[in-house]
């Protein structure tokens, strides 16, 4: 048995007797009185049985006669029996004062018993409690060791922290050295093709410059021999103008990914095409050969890839993911330069801003972000208050840029301003963009399965094209102009690629070969060609002739 057990049984022991003596020494006084009173009237009863007891042998003993001792006997005995009535009375009074006080204690038996019962309970309650306050003092003892635990945890990992903090900050120095002695790397190497460019611009002049002295020369020489010829059909290596004819037939049909392909481009100066998919993938392909053959995969995305565009000189290519960012990729090497992050939602479009060095992307989190590659940061962001599904851009400045929006809406922004120049509501959410060659004039796919042709001049709607038969797919269909700006080529949620005349407003051209929703289309800039990517993992290359 513990002390701390020892002291609350003596503690409790001692207070109980500290009640008892209180409680009985306030009845200690009655019970003495009622025992006085006991006493008394057992005596008054042994002197009353006495007196009863003379009285009958007096009387027997008498016989009826009145002498005067009888009747001092009979005063007496008037006496006695007055006196035996104030005893009786008296002891009536007793006994009703013995039931009272008999009474009370029953009444303080009943509440020393349920005191007792408290007593008790209390008693169990300090065991639990003890019990308690035991496993409380285990239960503290094991926090303290855990507390210890984790401080010594944390020590480690706050060293471990300064540990790689120190490691971060060496790491982080090395990268800056070597960025350093990067960019000045880069710096040098353009020089050095900057030197290179002025050397071989210098030996193309004078290549021109001695051919067209020759050409002169050869031109007189037939001059002399010939008459009558347009001198035009003499020059040497002269052909006939380009003329642009409507593709006709299927040339080539291959599956460009593993899943659903959400756009296509041509290179501006080699003849193979771009397409991007949701398997996350961009790949490059050269048909130029009647086949389609893979010239690359270009990894990184982390989500579908939602739209693709090439720089002019064909050697940068972007594609916008839905990961909430825009990649940027050198073609020859195939290596991923550039990545673009800082949206919030999926990029649903993304084009090259006047020069190389730009880029404008648009997304669903309503923002248009305008970057700079040099940089690798956002240098604009431009507010636009509905998810952006395609953006193209006016001039080779990159000074005017045009977005088509979920709100039905086409907005005008001037890159030096925040705020957008001017509105277009149209009567269906804009799905995609495109612009002729000349910025004159804009056409916009619309779900409402129309296509809506703009003139920038006037800024209105000058034609709508529609058919029975064609119905727009999703959110992000592309319509695109022909070389020319002559056609408009779009595909329909039915598989087929419907071809309208801009001059005559009407359908020229229904090519069918898809079978699922075709999603993009894409003209070729140096050739009849024009491709179109559907949802079920088809592309398909369509010209006028075979390859």
């Amino acid at each position: 048995m513990t002390s701390f057990e020892c002291n609350w049984r003596d503690s409790i022991l001692a207070q109980l007797r500290e009640r008892n003596r209180n409680e009985t020494q306030l009845f200690q006084d009655l019970i003495t009185q009622h025992n006085k009173v006991f006493e008394n009237s057992n005596r008054l009863h042994a002197e009353n049985l006495q007196l009863s007891i003379r009285n009958e042998k007096l009387k027997s003993e008498g016989g009826g006669s009145h002498s005067a001792n009888d009747l001092r006997l009979q005063d007496k005995v008037q006496q006695l029996e007055q006196k035996l009535l104030a005893n009786a009375e008296e002891l009536t009074q007793l006994h009703r004062r013995k039931g009272e006080n008999a009474q009370q204690i029953i009444d303080l038996n009943v509440l020393l018993q349920e005191k007792d019962k408290a007593i008790a309970s209390k008693d169990i309650t300090l065991a639990e409690n003890a019990c308690r306050i035991t496993s409380l003092q285990a239960e503290v003892s094991m926090l303290e060791q855990a507390n210890k635990e984790l401080r010594y945890l944390n020590d480690t990992l706050r060293d471990e922290h300064q540990a790689l903090q120190l490691a971060f900050s060496s790491i982080e120095e090395k990268l800056r050295k070597i960025q350093d002695e990067n960019r000045q790397l880069v710096e040098r190497l353009i020089k050095y093709k900057a030197k290179d460019a002025d050397r071989m611009n210098e030996e193309n002049d004078n290549f021109l410059r001695n051919r067209y002295k020759r050409m002169q020369k050869e031109i007189e020489e037939a001059c002399r021999e010939t008459r009558g010829i347009s001198p035009e059909q003499l020059v040497e290596g002269a052909g006939p103008l380009y003329q642009f004819t409507l593709p006709t037939k299927v040339v080539v049909k291959y599956d460009a990914h593993e899943s659903e392909i959400s756009a296509v481009k041509w290179n501006p100066v080699e003849r193979f095409l771009a397409t991007g998919g949701a398997d996350r993938k961009l790949k490059l392909w050269d048909i130029s050969k009647g086949t389609s053959e893979s010239k690359g995969t270009l990894v990184g995305s982390n989500a579908g890839v939602m739209a693709v565009d090439f720089d002019s000189s064909g050697t940068l290519i972007l594609g916008a993911s839905n990961d909430y960012a825009t990649r940027v990729w050198t073609v020859n090497d195939q290596r991923l330069r550039h990545t673009l992050t800082g949206h919030s939602g999926k990029v649903m479009a993304a084009k090259f801003l006047g020069e190389a060095s730009k880029v404008v992307t648009g997304s669903h989190d309503r923002t248009l972000k305008i970057w700079d590659l040099k940089s690798r940061a956002c240098i604009e962001t431009k507010f636009a208050g509905s998810s952006c599904n395609d953006v193209v851009t006016v001039d080779s400045a990159g000074s005017i840029i045009i977005s088509g929006h979920f709100d039905k809406s086409i907005r005008f922004w001037d890159s030096r301003s925040e705020s957008s120049a001017d509105n277009i509501v149209l009567n269906g959410k804009v799905t995609s963009l495109d612009l002729t060659k000349d910025a004159k004039y804009l056409v916009c796919c619309v779900r409402d399965d129309t296509l809506k042709l703009l003139d920038l001049r006037m800024n209105q709607v000058v034609t709508v094209f529609s058919c029975d038969g064609f119905k727009v797919s999703c959110d992000w269909d592309r319509a695109t102009f022909s070389p020319d700006g002559q056609y408009v080529a779009v595909g329909s949620s039915d598989g087929s690629v419907y071809i309208f005349g801009v001059a005559s407003a009407k359908v020229e051209k229904v090519l069918k070969e898809h079978t699922a929703a075709v999603t993009a289309t894409a003209w070729c800039p140096i050739a009849t060609y024009l491709a179109s990517v559907d949802r079920s993992k088809k592309t398909v290359i369509w010209s006028d002739n075979v390859i």
